[in-house]
């Protein structure tokens, strides 16, 4: 079992994928595309904005809006940040609730030195939930993508729900909970090739593979 996923550990997580065949012809696909490190950031509260700008709003406007919040920061400490104009921050398209949960999570860890890496996954998603505007879907991504956990799923991710109805056919919450668990222990794993597949639109047919 991997502890910490990287793209160099990568490859044994994908040949214990390899025995679904969907997850195998992803692989085939793209899988040398995937990084895991893409966005990964060592920053954790920097992190955290870049995951409440995330929420509910579509994967291009993040990328937009993420672009602007980063030139906004650039060369700035956290803070330096923390002291930014709500209203300074808002114009780049982030809600005023979004700027207070943002601002919620730069004095958090402020407050709070966590060193995340020795802490479990359990332990991680008890401090973070504390945080107000920090809930169930930016834990998981946080330790999806920022702590690198291998075996993460996200059930309130609409992508991944998405991707599994295009290429598994079923939107039956048991069959998916049964998917998932055959993928155990690399759903981190499983999760980036499934929506790479929505975002790349390459999906599996099982006849023409297409």
């Amino acid at each position: 079992m991997i502890s910490r996923l990287n793209n160099s550990n990568l490859l044994i997580a994908f040949e214990y994928l390899k025995k679904d065949e969907i997850m195998s012809f992803f692989i085939s696909k793209f899988g040398n595309e995937i990084d895991v490190n893409e966005r990964n950031n060592s920053n954790y509260a920097i992190a955290l904005c870049n995951l409440i700008i995330e929420q509910q709003i579509s994967f291009k406007a993040a990328i937009t809006i993420k672009k602007k919040f980063h030139d906004l920061i650039s060369n700035k400490s956290n803070k330096q940040i923390l002291e930014l104009e709500n209203s300074t921050i808002q114009k780049i398209g982030v809600s005023f609730k979004k700027v207070e949960y943002m601002k919620n999570v730069l004095s958090f860890f402020a407050e709070n030195h966590l060193d995340l890496e020795s802490l479990d996954q359990n332990q991680i998603e008890k401090k973070l939930i504390k945080i107000k505007g920090i809930g169930k879907w930016t834990i998981e991504m946080f330790l999806m993508f920022v702590v690198l956990k291998p075996d993460i799923f996200s059930f309130g991710d609409l992508a991944l729900i998405n991707s599994i109805k295009k290429n598994y056919g079923t939107t039956d919450k048991n069959e998916i909970s049964k998917l998932t668990l055959s993928w155990s222990p690399y759903r981190t794993v499983a999760s980036l090739l499934l929506w790479f597949s929505i975002e790349k639109n390459i999906f599996y047919d099982s006849n023409h593979k297409l």
